[in-house]
C-alpha cells in the first residue's frame, strides 16, 4: 500500500495549524518504514502532525485522518513492557503507533474517534473528566469544519437595486452564514434580512429554540409597481423593507426580533514598540490619563458675547430618534438660521467705523 500523505521539514509552522486538541510522544512506523521513530505528535483538527521534539516549530510528517478506515489495539509485545500499540488504518495505508502506556493509548483512541466520527466514543474506559474533554473537542471540531465550509461557500450577490431605507438587520450573507450568525449570537436577535439565493430576491432567516435550533427562511420579493411581498401561503404586502421586518414582529407577537450585532471596540489604546538592542517587539497598553490640551489662544477683541450664558443658549438641541424617512437638520441650514456671534461683532465694528468716517467727511 502507498504511504499516507507526508510533509517534510518544509511543513508549516505550529502557528498556521488548526487548533490542537491533544499532544504527546508516540512511536510511529509507516507502511514503508522498517523502524519506528519516537516523535512528538499533535492532533490538530482532523490531522496528526509529527515533530522531532516538543520545541520544534515545523512538523516533519502529517497524517490526514479524512481517509480513516479503522483503529484497533495491537496486542503484539513491545520491548517496553508498559508500552501499548495501536494500528491506524487509512485509505492510503496502515500506520503503527505506540503509546507510552495503556492509559495514554486509551486517551489517544478517544481523541482520534472524537475528531473522525464527531462523537464521544462509549466503548472506551475513560474517566468523567476525560469524557467531558472529548465532548468539548467534538463541539470545537464541528464548529471549525462549519466555519471552514462557510469561508469556501460562494457569496450570494444581490442584483436588484433595493428601494428605500435598508433595515440594520440586513446582512449580505448566505443562508448557512445567516444560520451561523443567529446561532452564535442569540442575544442579538433571532431574525435577519439577507440576499436570496437567486440574487433577484431577498430572504428573512429566523431562529428559534425548540430542543435545539429551529431555522426558517422566508422569501421576500420586490413588486414591479413598488414595495415588497412576503411570499407565504397568504402573501403579506409591505411598502418598505422596514415594514417587512415590522410585519414579522407583529405577526409573531414580538417573538421574532431583528438581529442587531454590535461590533466590539477596544477599551484601551495599544501600540507595538521594538527594542533597538535585541530587536524584541513588545505590546504596550495606554490606560488613559490627563487629556492633552493645545496652547491657550489669546483673547480677541469683541469676544464678550462668548459668555457661559450665551454658550448655553447657542448649544445644539438634544439628540432625538429619527424614523427611516426623517433626516436631521443639515449643518448648512443651521448656519443660515443662526449667524455666529463673531460675525455679528465684526458687523457692528465695521458699522461704527463707517459712521466715524461719515462724520469726518461732513466736518
Amino acid at each position: 500500500m502507498a504511504a499516507a500523505p507526508v510533509k517534510q521539514r518544509t511543513g508549516g509552522s505550529r502557528a498556521q495549524l488548526p487548533p490542537c486538541y491533544y499532544e504527546g510522544y508516540l512511536e510511529k512506523r509507516g507502511p514503508k518504514e522498517k523502524v519506528s521513530r519516537r516523535l512528538w505528535t499533535c492532533l490538530c483538527g482532523n490531522s496528526l502532525y509529527f515533530f522531532n521534539n516538543t520545541k520544534d516549530t515545523h512538523y516533519v510528517e502529517k497524517l490526514d485522518l479524512s481517509g480513516f478506515v479503522s483503529l484497533a489495539d495491537d496486542c503484539s509485545r513491545d520491548r517496553n513492557l508498559e508500552a501499548a500499540r495501536l494500528s491506524l488504518r487509512l485509505k492510503d495505508g496502515e500506520t503503527k503507533l505506540t503509546a507510552p502506556n495503556l492509559e495514554a493509548r486509551e486517551l489517544w483512541k478517544g481523541f482520534l474517534y472524537a475528531v473522525v466520527e464527531l462523537s464521544v466514543p462509549s466503548s472506551l474506559t475513560l474517566l468523567p473528566g476525560q469524557l467531558h474533554m472529548l465532548k468539548e473537542v467534538v463541539e470545537r471540531e464541528k464548529h471549525r469544519r462549519k466555519t471552514r465550509s462557510l469561508s469556501r461557500a460562494p457569496s450570494s450577490p444581490l442584483s436588484l437595486p433595493l428601494v428605500g431605507e435598508i433595515p440594520p438587520c440586513f446582512r449580505p450573507v448566505s443562508r448557512v452564514e445567516a444560520e451561523v450568525l443567529l446561532e452564535r449570537y442569540p442575544d442579538c436577535g433571532n431574525m435577519l434580512l439577507r440576499p436570496g439565493r437567486d440574487g433577484t430576491s431577498l430572504a428573512v432567516t429566523t431562529r428559534q429554540d425548540l430542543n435545539g435550533s429551529v431555522f426558517r427562511h422566508y422569501r421576500v420579493t420586490q413588486k414591479h409597481q413598488g414595495g415588497y411581498v412576503i411570499d407565504v401561503e397568504n402573501p403579506i404586502p409591505c411598502e418598505t423593507l422596514y415594514d417587512v421586518i415590522n410585519a414579522l414582529v407583529e405577526k409573531t407577537s414580538g417573538t421574532l426580533q431583528p438581529f442587531l450585532l454590535e461590533e466590539p471596540y477596544e477599551e484601551n489604546i495599544t501600540f507595538v514598540s521594538s527594542n533597538d538592542e535585541n530587536g524584541e517587539r513588545t505590546l504596550h497598553c495606554v490606560r488613559g490619563g490627563t487629556p492633552l490640551r493645545g496652547p491657550a489662544l489669546p483673547p480677541k477683541q469683541g469676544t464678550d458675547k462668548w459668555s457661559p450664558r450665551h454658550q448655553a443658549l447657542s448649544q445644539s438641541p438634544s439628540p432625538r430618534s429619527f424614523s427611516p424617512t426623517e433626516t436631521p437638520l443639515s449643518p448648512m441650514k443651521r448656519l443660515t438660521l443662526s449667524p455666529s456671534p463673531l460675525a455679528q461683532s465684526f458687523t457692528e465694528e465695521l458699522k461704527m467705523k463707517l459712521e466715524k468716517r461719515q462724520k469726518v467727511n461732513q466736518e
